[in-house]
């Protein structure tokens, strides 16, 4: 498929500024692929839709804040570094983003708080990448201890606006406990403690894979042809206990539903000769887009994403892409609210 099959236009006052007061009070537009379908419902009526012995999988990932400020040395001029990902603990060595980039080069010092955090610039990475070392003299606790001090919920660009306090619970799902994603798991954000217990009480397994979101889902694309698109690599683990409960579900073909495009890029990752789902941990890359065989995967909770994004185009493989855009004309006509904190979207 082509990128431009993906484009719409967006009304700004569509994207959510914040999340609905109530996790599970915002709305649910549900797809029956069967049908072409479509009902309009609140996120609290998801249960309805799943029975015993079915289960979802969740991405138990947990978001830190990755969005440090500081001064570079010697000009005191203002930078921006976010946090990518950890590449070596030991030497504190991170892949990160700078902005302004074209005033960052290797050598330079940069400064965070009161001088209470340091790094060096060792490594030009892509454009606006850089590779830094933290100047850590104390314990690994007291340095990572400094960064939850310091750093600032990476709530995404498109939401126009500073972060705020209530950011650091509502950008987070109830499921998070594996700290180093940098992005959230936005499908997830609108379960609730009830919720969950709900699904206990119809003998529904939720089960936990982990994927660190990285700011690649939300990277542009910048080819037509699909095919010669590249994700930016993710780390991933799939679990046995998770394993255990997914097939046995595929074996009494009950509903297997993937929480977000992380959870299914995670499951049809880790799909092994036999078509069920294998214990796995690595580096997934895996670019999902119509058409595509789903081997593990029967549902998918996800929300109402950008157009052209890859993430429109993960759920468009699953949902089916003519059905899908008839979902996002609805939704536009409907005022349902897009991106990070808006509407969920759960296909059957």
């Amino acid at each position: 498929m082509k990128l431009s099959q993906f484009q719409f236009d967006l009304p700004s006052d569509l994207i959510a500024q914040y999340p609905a007061e109530n996790r599970d009070e915002a709305r649910l537009m549900v797809l029956h692929r069967k049908t072409g379908e479509i009902e309009h419902r609140l996120f609290k009526d998801i249960v309805e839709y799943f029975d015993e012995g079915d289960c979802l999988v969740m991405n138990d990932t947990k978001v830190f804040p990755a969005r440090l400020y500081g001064n570079k040395e010697k000009t005191g001029a203002k930078i921006e570094v976010f946090l990518l990902r950890e590449l070596n603990k030991e030497s504190h060595l991170w892949d990160v983003l700078v902005d302004p980039a074209r005033k960052i080069r290797v050598g330079n010092k940069l400064y965070f708080g009161d001088g209470s955090l340091v790094a060096e610039v060792i490594d030009n990475t892509t454009s606006r990448g850089r590779t830094i070392r933290f100047l850590v003299d104390g314990e690994d606790e007291e340095f990572y201890k400094t960064i939850e001090e310091l750093g600032e919920t990476p709530i995404p660009r498109d939401l126009e606006r500073e972060a705020e306090p209530s950011d650091r619970d509502r950008y987070q799902t109830i499921f998070a406990e594996k700290k180093g994603a940098v992005a959230a798991p936005s499908a997830g954000l609108h379960f609730t403690p009830q919720i969950a217990k709900r699904m206990e009480i119809k003998s529904v397994e939720i089960t936990p894979i982990t994927l660190h979101v990285g700011l690649g889902a939300f990277r542009d694309v910048d080819v037509e042809d699909l095919t010669k698109h590249k994700m930016d690599s993710e780390h991933y683990s799939v679990g046995q206990e998770t394993v255990d409960i997914v097939n046995q579900a595929l074996t009494e073909k009950k509903n297997i539903c993937a929480v977000g495009t992380t959870a299914l890029r995670s499951l049809e990752t880790s799909v092994s000769a036999s078509n069920t789902l294998k214990a796995n941990e690595g580096w997934t890359d895996k670019f999902i887009f119509p058409p595509y065989d789903f081997k593990i995967v029967s549902s998918m909770v996800t929300g109402f994403h950008k157009p052209k994004s890859t993430l429109l185009m993960m759920a468009s493989a699953f949902g089916g892409y003519d059905l899908m855009m008839r979902a996002y004309e609805e939704a536009i006509k409907e005022k349902y609210r897009f991106l990070s904190y808006g509407d969920a979207m759960l296909i059957l």
